[in-house]
């Protein structure tokens, strides 16, 4: 890649990671499929635009069904004593700590109900819900809510289960509206529906609720999928998903009832039937709209025809009947209704850099307006999302933006694949128990993990995350005793979460040894006089164009592929050279200056992975830190950094190391 070839970056950035649950500390797929990969690229817009450009932000949800049913079962099973909002704060706490040790550098990580940010949440929340009725955009709908008639009340989202009705889901872990492949329907579509409270069946009674009109938007969202089809920062299961939902509602009928279906067909709204091909044993009928749908529903349940439902846009359901949530503005005589989950935790990221912002020490950042941020032609939003959560952040959302009428930008989601477990869906709700992310820590670093992580190629397809120190599955039996031996026990076994780490202790480490104790036994402790070799400058550079489209396009596996396969080639030289310079002094110094010059790319570029290691190398080559990361220098060696500070070679001292002193250790369990 040439320089004319290089990406466009904005001029600010909002970096957004995906709310997790306040029911429950972090379980390592919250961080290495989410976090990490946001925390990279946060990094790499601090280093490539400045930190005064760059706002990263998130925070626990707060609100919700699954809290009051966590917070129910915290108080029924365990005797917890404190309010809900005690149990929400508990579990934050734990979410920060789990973030704050694996170094993910969020400028703020609030909760949507929690100080500082809960002021400010609530009322952009009743703000725009009131835009969004005044623009036109809202319908006050009458639906049916689940009720518990042993238990005597209205049932939240979590406290119903059953099958979900979408066609081709085989989910048997539906809730109210939402299944555990994001799937959203009706409540009186849930299949086989049980109360979490009673383990009865819930009747459904009506309640009224505002609804945001998104079918209207199906036009601006298939242009929006042109736009993003062409974009090559956005993935290509994103507008997949998209479009799977932006097609006429319709619905599906085994070719078993089509006897029954002809019976009672001139009843159906208008509609059209498409027939079965192939082996399909299923026929379509297709509507205009959702009510007309809606309308049909009920006259097959009258004739007893069983269906299944396709993907639409449906009306997305803004406001709630249950106590624990963000209060929802009075509107047309509607009381006490709060504000659904997942609506307001679309927008919480920008309460989030609204209180960010407000609580930033002037200067910190390049401006304090969140519309410079979140509403500039030249400012970008990315957000990091999991691939299950694409409908509310890549469909709902963008339609509410473009209702608002604001200017709102949503210009890049980053949709990953599942972190996979042992090959299985990891879930702490389901039956494979993912370990938390802090368990991880009695057996690995920080920095190995984030780089396995980001390495594993999410952006492509699910990828198993395979800990040997957490398999329990049998390795072999011993001959002598028969006894089985576990994969985790397996001495003979090599742990796959060290793939990565063996560059990091090995190659870099290597690197960053020779050119310290190099230059202490032959430059008297400053950098070394000679200038690097001109093939060797002309490689970093092409590494760093090379690891800068890889890292624009948020593909880390690439971007750290290219730092390794550049490091291990430098060091590879610097090991000839060395060798062949014994006893030539100047050769010597040669080699040195080619080395310290490819130590200095290799930290820069390795920053936004293992920023703790690399920081301490920039630290010992006594180079201020906030200098030797950015990428206004991104193309200079030790020797240019040194003369930007007036001094030459001889003049830069750097740090005596340790004997045999580690910038990138192991874990204390994995041994030296």
């Amino acid at each position: 890649m040439s320089s004319q070839d290089r990406p466009v970056f904005p001029q600010r950035a909002v970096i957004t990671g995906g709310m997790p649950y306040g029911n429950k500390n972090l379980h390592f797929g919250h961080i290495g499929g989410v976090f990490v990969p946001a925390d990279f690229f946060a990094r790499f817009l601090r280093d490539r635009i400045g930190a005064e450009n760059v706002l990263f932000v998130s925070g626990t949800d707060c609100f919700g069904s699954p809290i009051m049913e966590g917070y129910r079962k915290k108080v029924a099973d365990e005797g917890f004593e404190g309010s809900i909002t005690d149990y929400v704060r508990a579990n934050h706490d734990l979410q920060k700590e789990a973030l704050d040790a694996y170094g993910i550098s969020l400028d703020l990580f609030s909760g949507s109900g929690l100080e500082p940010a809960k002021d400010v949440h609530a009322e952009l929340s009743s703000e725009i819900i009131s835009r969004l009725y005044e623009q036109g955009h809202l319908k006050k709908l009458s639906t049916r809510q689940f009720y518990d008639v042993e238990v005597g009340q209205f049932l939240n989202g979590r406290q119903v289960i059953g099958r979900c009705p979408v066609r081709g889901c085989k989910s048997e872990k539906a809730y109210a509206d939402e299944c555990s492949e994001g799937h959203q329907f009706d409540p009186q579509e849930l299949i086989a529906p049980v109360s979490q409270l009673s383990g009865t069946k819930p009747e459904l009674r009506p309640v009224d609720n505002w609804y945001f009109d998104l079918p209207n938007f199906r036009g601006s969202l298939e242009e929006l999928m042109g736009v993003w089809d062409d974009d090559p920062q956005v993935r290509s299961i994103v507008t997949k998903t998209v479009r799977e939902s932006l097609v006429d509602p319709a619905i599906f009928i085994q070719n078993d009832y089509r006897e029954a279906f002809d019976a009672i067909e001139s009843k159906l709204p208008a509609h059209r039937i498409v027939e079965p091909t192939g082996k399909q044993t299923s026929f379509q009928v297709v509507f205009e709209g959702w009510e007309e749908r809606d309308q049909a529903r009920g006259l097959l349940d009258e004739a007893s025809i069983r269906f299944r439902t396709g993907k639409t846009l449906l009306p997305f359901r803004l406001t709630g009947n249950i106590e624990w949530g963000v209060p929802a503005p009075e509107l047309e005589g509607t009381k006490d209704l709060t504000v659904w989950v997942w609506p307001e935790s679309l927008w919480a990221p920008i309460s989030f850099t609204q209180t960010a912002l407000s609580l930033a020490e002037e200067g910190r950042y390049s401006s304090r307006d969140w519309k410079d941020w979140w509403c500039s032609d030249n400012a970008s939003v990315y957000q990091f999302i999991g691939q299950d959560n694409i409908y509310f952040y890549c469909v709902a959302q963008p339609a509410l933006w473009e209702a608002l009428g604001w200017g709102l930008t949503q210009d890049r989601p980053v949709a990953n694949y599942h972190i996979l477990f042992m090959n299985k869906k990891a879930s702490s709700s389901g039956a494979i128990k993912p370990p938390l992310a802090y368990e991880l820590l009695d057996h690995y670093t920080a920095e190995q993990l984030r780089c396995h992580w980001l390495s594993l190629g999410l952006d492509q397809k699910a990828v198993s995350f395979a800990p040997k120190a957490f398999d329990t599955s049998v390795s072999h039996k011993d001959k002598k005793t028969g006894e089985e031996i576990l994969v985790k026990d397996d001495p003979r076994v090599v742990d796959p979460a060290l793939k990565e780490s063996a560059f990091l202790t090995n190659i870099f480490n290597r690197l960053a040894r020779s050119c310290f104790y190099g230059a202490a036994n032959a430059c008297e402790g400053h950098l070394p006089v000679a200038e690097p070799h001109a093939e060797v400058v002309a490689a970093c550079k092409q590494a760093v164009l090379d690891y800068e489209r890889c890292a624009h396009d948020f593909d880390a596996h690439g971007a750290l592929a290219v730092v390794e396969d550049f490091a291990r080639a430098e060091n590879k030289r610097w090991g000839d050279a060395s060798k062949a310079a014994k006893g030539d002094d100047v050769a010597y110094d040669q080699a040195l200056a080619d080395a310290f010059c490819a130590l200095r790319t290799t930290c820069l570029l390795m920053h936004p992975a293992v920023p703790d290691g690399c920081e301490l190398i920039a630290e010992y080559l006594k180079f201020d830190k906030n200098l030797f990361f950015s990428w206004e220098h991104a193309f200079e060696g030790p020797r240019e950094l040194a003369a930007g500070l007036g001094e030459t070679p001889e003049q830069h001292e750097i740090v005596e190391l340790p004997p045999r002193f580690d910038f990138f250790k192991k874990h204390e369990s994995q041994g030296r």
